[in-house]
């Protein structure tokens, strides 16, 4: 099945994240925990959850942030930090279905770069969309900011 991946403009949206260096073997037992504090931190902050969860690669070391998209940049000593989600021309595709597919989607977008000529910056994102209890109703948003 073919994705329809398409250039965007994305607009730069605040994040409260926890922020990570970890490995890909460790980022799927680890990424619910972060998710856990961000939204142990907004239950005693005054910061106002606006969207949805995201999760920011920003490498592939990879360094990443998890976190939820919120009303405005904020100050906090930590673990739970103020970020934003880049800004610029994107290439994105909305993955329909179960996240364990996820990964078909990512690499549609990286197979569409390469056949197109566009060059990948090397932050990516997903946006999660509203939880479904059927699995083909997840949407996702996978993003790759191009140079």
């Amino acid at each position: 099945m073919g994705q329809n991946v398409q250039v965007v403009i994305a607009t730069k949206r605040p994040t409260a994240v926890v922020a990570r260096a970890t490995t890909w073997d460790e980022f799927p037992r680890l990424w619910k925990h972060l998710l856990d504090e961000v939204y142990a931190f907004l239950k005693t902050s005054d910061v106002s959850q606006t969207g949805h969860n995201v999760m920011l690669y920003k490498d592939d070391v990879p360094n990443v942030e998890v976190g939820v998209e919120v009303a405005q940049s904020f100050s906090s000593p930590g673990p739970v930090v103020s970020s934003a989600l880049p800004a610029g021309e994107v290439a994105m595709v909305v993955h329909r279905g179960g996240y364990e597919r996820l990964g078909s989607s990512h690499q549609a977008v990286i197979d569409w770069c390469a056949s197109n000529g566009r060059e990948r910056a090397g932050p990516r994102w997903e946006i999660y969309g509203d939880w479904q209890e059927d699995p083909t109703q997840l949407d996702t948003e996978v993003y790759y900011l191009l140079k």
